[in-house]
């Protein structure tokens, strides 16, 4: 994109929890604003834009709790994202927000390795206008090999009212995910999820994580697999994955989480083929319900389940038949 964007400040006043006292003044502002990463705070600590009581403080300044706060939050156009012409699945359309049906496979953000190819590039190249917007409006993510919903704000008031929102759990995300082992229920997991202690690239279930609730109900049984249709309560990082996983029943396809590769008891040569073949995770973002932020109205999106997770469904139950 060109300079023709100017940047953008935005502002926010709030007053630390007295719980945050003894943190880190970045790690309990990375609290509080949970829309903005803690690299970004830290630059905006060091580049002036916050105050604590009326002081110029370091990220390293430990807090007390009670402080107001005062940060000024600096975006600049999304100039070093390109646009790149590629297909975008666009489910809903407004002048306010979009959702998109994410491709399995598809990478959301530009990162280390990934800096073109991504949905972001090809948002910026549907609607120029995002290079105004945080991260081109993203308001969530999903990993690259899940498919399914995401929700983009068109400008940069939808994008700070729909963070808010996601904060406030008034966002509804819906998921079907395929996992090995017959549920005989549903049920809820409530165990905070952090950063695994030795694998950096992965989530783990600690104690000292951060609150993750996660709620799941069957939607189909299959002898040796459920499809259950899950519900966030929370958006931890890979937290469906971390979550079932952990109660026993990790997500089929899951290189990550999986845990040792299971091979179903008597399964037949075509459902051992259509399994081992199947090689993402099987979850997909089915369903996203939220109160429009400029209208008011109920707007409510729903994806089906992409080709391949439907080939799987199939195969298993043939087999089941």
């Amino acid at each position: 994109m060109t300079d023709e964007f100017p940047d953008r400040i935005q502002t926010h006043q709030l007053q630390l929890p007295i719980a945050a006292a003894g943190t880190r003044l970045d790690q309990a502002l990375a609290q509080a604003l949970p829309e903005y990463s803690r690299s970004r705070l830290q630059a905006w600590i060091a580049a002036g834009h916050v105050l604590v009581d009326g002081r110029k403080p370091r990220p390293r300044d430990k807090v007390l709790g009670g402080e107001q706060v005062v940060v000024e939050a600096h975006f600049a156009a999304s100039t070093a994202v390109a646009a790149e012409q590629r297909p975008v699945d666009v489910v809903y359309r407004d002048q306010a927000l979009l959702i998109v049906n994410k491709p399995a496979g598809l990478v959301v953000h530009p990162g280390a390795g990934n800096q073109h190819g991504t949905l972001q590039n090809a948002l910026l190249a549907l609607d120029p206008e995002l290079a105004r917007v945080p991260r081109a409006g993203l308001v969530h993510r999903l990993d690259k090999d899940t498919s399914g919903l995401l929700l983009v704000a068109r400008t940069p008031e939808v994008h700070t009212v729909l963070v808010e929102l996601l904060a406030e759990r008034a966002i509804e995300r819906e998921y079907l995910a395929l996992v090995h082992g017959a549920m005989t229920g549903g049920g809820r997991v409530d165990a905070a999820i952090g950063r695994h202690r030795t694998d950096r690239l992965k989530m783990t279930v600690r104690g000292d994580g951060r609150d993750a609730v996660t709620h799941y109900r069957i939607e189909r049984r299959f002898p040796m697999h459920t499809l259950l249709r899950v519900k966030l309560e929370t958006g931890r990082t890979h937290q469906i994955r971390v979550h079932l996983a952990h109660i026993g029943y990790p997500i089929v396809g899951d290189q990550a989480y999986g845990g040792r590769k299971r091979t179903p008891a008597g399964a037949s040569p075509q459902l051992l083929a259509a399994l081992a073949g199947f090689r993402r995770q099987a979850l997909h973002a089915a369903r996203l319900a939220l109160t429009h932020p400029v209208t008011g109205k109920a707007v409510v999106a729903e994806a089906p389940l992409p080709a391949d997770f439907v080939s799987l469904l199939a195969a298993l139950a043939q087999a089941a038949a």
